[in-house]
């Protein structure tokens, strides 16, 4: 490849990045010194403040994968990452929060009109939770659903006014099969539990939602991996290539791209603590072969992750833009290297905080929260590292594949 085709290719490979795709992560950018100075707090408080829920909503960040039509930006998903990157330099939980109820505009927008007038109707900025896991019981009654049931880990629910929360229904083909269905609820069906205290991302306030046999009305349920156009009906008004991307390839990355964004901020604190720090024992720690090696693999794994990230990205919009789907080995790869990313950034924190030596352990030491934010998003069932490892080798080994949101 000569050096022109070398500067076209590179061109196409970044034109997701326009003028105000980047003034949009820079506004992310700009947040990072006051989210690293609440961060402290917001792990001791077990939430996150309310006024850095009011600073990203006024930069416009819950806006990214929204339709045009809501005052969205429906932007490309690596914009979306790329702003979940930069929060999470100064706060993962943040992030976290981000890259789940970030992430629900776009979802919503699948859904039937009605559905997006009843939540975006008054006010075009209210915000949706979620917890997917189908444990909710549906009765099919006139109109819609009796539904009841109890679900955890609902990530910025206390920030939040209507809730995602899965469900089984039958498939409408009449084959009798369960299929997993989202179902949509305002704030006054369902009831908060405060019970998220756990090892890391505290700040996420990622409590139980329960419900206790309420109506759901049809419009406010979504058929999650039926990807036909019926499957999504809000495409009739959201016409964009964005709503054609299957639900797993928007959501794969959203609880693991905060991995990045922390390892790279740890990266940076690890790099100034190094150039000052002098040990007990008078030993430069900038000269301590373990904090060479550290920074060093740490900063080469995150550079190949990120790289991973932007080319599947990639090719996933490329498939839309063009109507294609990837092919099933491409995307059993794909969710295999998105649960890999807090596993390896683990390690890198791990390996960080240990250059630091027994002085870095304590809570003054940013790396000390980054290490167990990354471990607590690894417990995540979509970071699951070793089932969506094994899933991608028994495919390319002959064995049907098993994973039904792949």
């Amino acid at each position: 490849m000569d050096v022109i085709e070398r500067a076209k290719a590179q061109a196409q490979t970044h034109s997701y990045l326009t003028p105000e795709a980047v003034d949009v992560i820079e506004r992310a950018k700009a947040m990072i010194p006051r989210l690293a100075a609440r961060a402290q707090q917001a792990d001791r408080d077990g939430c996150i403040p309310d006024e850095t829920i009011q600073e990203m909503a006024e930069a416009g960040l819950f806006r990214v994968l929204q339709p045009k039509r809501w005052g969205g930006y429906e932007m490309d998903p690596r914009v979306f990452y790329a702003v979940q990157m930069e929060l999470a330099k100064g706060c993962m939980s943040t992030a976290w929060i981000y890259g789940v109820v970030g992430v629900h505009p776009w979802q919503l927008g699948l859904f039937p009109d009605q559905a997006q007038q009843d939540v975006w109707g008054r006010d075009s900025g209210t915000r949706i939770a979620s917890t997917y896991m189908p444990t909710g019981k549906a009765e099919s009654v006139e109109g819609g659903y009796r539904f009841s049931g109890r679900w955890s880990f609902s990530t910025g629910s206390k920030h939040c006014d209507w809730v995602f929360l899965g469900g089984l229904l039958p498939k409408k083909d009449g084959s009798g099969a369960l299929e997993h269905v989202t179902f949509l609820l305002p704030k006054s069906d369902y009831r908060i539990e405060d019970n998220w205290d756990v090892l890391g991302l505290r700040g996420t306030g990622s409590h139980d939602i329960v419900v206790d046999n309420v109506f759901v009305p049809e419009h406010r349920t979504q058929r999650t991996n039926d990807h036909s156009d019926a499957g999504c009906p809000g495409r009739a008004e959201n016409t964009g290539w964005l709503f054609r991307i299957p639900f797993t390839h928007v959501f794969q990355r959203a609880v693991s791209t905060a991995c990045l964004g922390a390892l790279e901020g740890a990266i940076e604190n690890f790099k100034g603590r190094a150039a000052g720090h002098v040990g007990k024992h008078g030993n430069k720690m900038a000269e301590d072969p373990n904090a060479q090696t550290a920074v060093t693999e740490a900063t080469i794994a995150l550079d190949q992750l990120k790289l991973v990230l932007f080319r599947n990205y990639a090719r996933i919009v490329e498939a839309a833009k063009t109507g294609i789907q990837l092919p099933l080995e491409e995307r059993l790869l794909q969710r295999a290297q998105a649960s890999y990313v807090p596993k390896l950034t683990g390690y890198h924190a791990n390996e960080l905080l240990r250059a630091c030596a027994a002085s870095g352990t304590f809570k003054n030491n940013p790396l000390e929260r980054v290490f167990r934010d990354i471990h607590q998003g690894r417990t995540h069932i979509a970071n699951n590292t070793d089932a969506y490892v094994r899933a991608y080798g028994a495919h390319v080994l002959g064995i049907p594949n098993q994973e039904p949101f792949v």
